[in-house]
Parts: structure tokens; C-alpha cells; sequence
């Protein structure tokens, strides 16, 4: 279980996000949904320990992130919003590298790292400089560093971005069998429809602030002719009386 207590982050005079707070069970998977500069990074980098929130509480298992840093950070594999990371190295490097600072057992290591290589296709790359695979290929490498120690929680900041639909939908089968088996998926997503699939619950946020927590199939029945998409453009896309969206609106009716 995940919990956030009045969370927030300012730089400067600018709010990220303002006192969230909100319980992530175990044994499912969680959304997080907004459009761009609206909090959802800021509180997953908050999470894994990538920038410190100004204030309020995060929790991992009942172990409070600021005083078990490291014992949290063990519990967590995570996929960064963009996989320009360590572009030095090969792929097989950066997987030892994640090895050896998660200390897996070489043995499991190897199984693991042998099912995920072929999962994602990537037999021929392991000897690659990251430097020289495309957006998608680099995105599949550090999934793949990400799932090798084999953790209980998955942060996911954007995983589908640049993946091939085969990848895609592999993921997506890793992600439900992770939480079937009683563990934990947050990620975030500009994709409503792979939310809608996806995610048991979800949470909503627009300029730092959180305007819906709650199951998916429940925001679903209060508008039940709505899907996902068009009832999240009616909490957090823009206002209907504003004049870009009505012109753009009447356009569209008119072709």
C-alpha cells in the first residue's frame, strides 16, 4: 500500500501540486491521469526519491519514504517519462548495473533477464550502446532493467510511449499479472483508452490539484453513455464556454 499525506511541491512561486492525498492499495492497478504540467510526474518522482516534495508524507508499506529511503527504493522498480538514461552504456551493462544495486541473486537474475530479453525481443541489442537504439528501444531496455530485480511496486511514468504495439500489449499483460499476483502497478498515461483497460483505479489531477480518486468503474456509471475519454475532458479538458473549444467544436460538426 501506497499512501500520500498532504503532499505538495512549489518551485518558487509556481505550485506542482497541492496537498495531495490519496491511498494506493496493493493488488491492483493505478492511474494517474492529467494533461501536461498537471502533477503526475512531480508526485511519482516524489515517490521514487528523484526531487523532494516541500512537504507532506509518503509511505510505502507502512514505512514513511523519508526515513526508509532505501529500504522503499528496494521495494520499487521504476520507468522514468523519458528513457534518454545512461546512453554510455550497453544495454546488458545498464541491466548489471540495476542488478547489482538491487543485489539479485545471479542465478534468478539470469532466468529473469532471459524471459524479459525475449518478451521484448531484444536478443540482438544486448551488446548495443543505448546511444544508438531508437525511442522505443531504449524505452524497452529500461523496462526491462526496471523488472529484472523483480519488485514489489511498479512506477510507470508514461511506459507505453515509443513501445511497438507487440511491446505494448505484453507490457500491458505483465502489468495485470503483476497486480493479480497481489502486487502493485502505478502509472501514468495520456492514453484514456489504455487507462480505461487498464486501471482498477485512478486518480485525476489538473494544475497540481486532485479532482477525482476513485475506481474506474464508478466514474464510468455516473455518466454510463460517456467512455473514459469524453467524461475526463469534462473534468479537466477545457471549460465549454471557452471560445478555442467552441470555434474548434463548430468546425468539426461542420465537415
Amino acid at each position: 500500500m501506497i499512501r500520500f499525506q498532504h503532499l505538495s511541491k512549489h518551485y518558487g512561486d509556481k505550485v506542482a501540486l497541492a496537498d495531495l492525498s490519496l491511498t494506493i492499495p496493493s493488488g491492483e492497478i493505478f492511474g494517474f491521469l492529467g494533461h501536461n504540467g498537471a502533477g503526475k510526474s512531480t508526485t511519482l518522482k516524489s515517490l521514487v526519491s528523484v526531487i523532494a516534495p516541500t512537504s507532506g508524507t509518503i509511505s510505502v508499506d507502512d514505512l514513511d519514504l523519508a526515513g526508509n529511503r532505501l529500504a522503499v527504493k528496494r521495494k520499487i522498480g521504476y520507468v522514468p517519462d523519458s528513457p534518454d538514461l545512461f546512453l554510455e552504456l550497453t544495454a546488458g551493462d545498464y541491466w548489471d548495473l540495476l542488478a547489482s544495486a538491487y543485489e539479485v541473486d545471479p542465478t534468478a537474475r539470469a532466468q529473469r533477464q532471459d524471459e524479459l530479453v525475449r518478451l521484448f525481443n531484444m536478443q540482438d541489442s544486448i551488446s548495443t550502446p543505448m546511444a544508438d537504439f531508437s525511442h522505443g528501444m531504449r524505452q524497452k531496455a529500461i523496462i526491462i532493467g526496471a523488472l529484472l530485480p523483480d519488485p514489489d511496486v511498479w512506477i510507470l511514468d508514461e511506459p507505453m510511449t515509443g513501445l511497438d504495439p507487440q511491446a505494448a500489449y505484453d507490457l500491458k499483460l505483465l502489468m495485470r499479472r503483476h497486480a493479480d499476483e497481489g502486487k502493485t502497478v502505478v502509472f501514468s498515461t495520456h492514453v484514456l483508452a489504455t487507462a480505461q483497460e487498464l486501471c482498477d483505479e485512478l486518480a485525476i489531477l489538473k494544475s497540481g490539484k486532485l479532482i477525482y480518486n476513485g475506481r474506474v468503474d464508478q466514474l464510468l456509471a455516473t455518466m454510463p453513455d460517456e467512455n473514459l475519454e469524453s467524461i475526463y475532458l469534462k473534468l479537466a479538458g477545457r471549460p465549454e464556454n471557452d471560445e478555442v473549444w467552441r470555434e474548434l467544436e463548430g468546425a468539426d460538426q461542420h465537415e
